[in-house]
């Protein structure tokens, strides 16, 4: 799995994308290798309120895009943020095409990665979450699953750093809220 904060790594996949911008579909394989499973509980977390299916077709159709795409890619640093635009303008055409609507999105399965501490309540956080808007939960998610920087989500999600910042002080507030409540009695 890639890690952000690995310099070695950093410059591993820069050269993985220079391989690829000139056909080497070995490296293309490890790309995708790379990012496979990680880019599938995005778009099964994002497509929640679509049918089984549509999580792998968006997969596939994800891998094709890049495929043909990855020679314009001009940053080769960027490849992360590159790769979850592609999967969310795809998975976002599928909301819509289904008619779902942020707000009827119900329920997203999250992975806690960062911390399995017995304080931490993962069933109550899935349901809090699951009850943001679909915008403050893609944020969450990108953030603390997919523990992307700030600079990669802006670039996945097509806005400015500030704003990224900005909208996830406020989804995490959100959600802090919402536990918070729960936490009542």
């Amino acid at each position: 799995m890639p890690t952000a904060n690995d310099p070695l790594d950093r410059v591993y996949e820069r050269l993985l994308v220079l391989r690829c911008q000139t056909g080497d579909e070995a490296a293309f394989t490890e790309i995708v290798a790379r990012y496979q499973s990680r880019l599938r509980l995005y778009l099964r977390q994002m497509l929640a309120g679509a049918d089984s299916h549509a999580a792998e077709d968006v997969l596939q159709d994800v891998w094709l895009d890049v495929f043909r795409s990855i020679g314009r890619l001009d940053d080769t640093g960027a490849l992360a943020g590159w790769l979850y635009r592609i999967a969310r303008d795809r998975a976002w055409r599928v909301l819509r095409r289904k008619g779902v609507t942020p707000a009827s999105i119900e329920h997203v399965e999250i992975v806690d990665r960062a911390d399995d501490s017995p304080d931490v309540d993962v069933e109550q956080v899935q349901a809090s979450l699951g009850r943001l808007p679909v915008e403050q939960r893609e944020l969450l998610l990108l953030r603390f699953v997919e523990q992307m920087s700030y600079e990669q989500i802006a670039s996945a999600v097509g806005c400015e750093l500030g704003t990224v910042r900005s909208r996830l002080h406020y989804a995490k507030r959100a959600l802090r809220e919402l536990i918070e409540r729960k936490e009542r009695p």
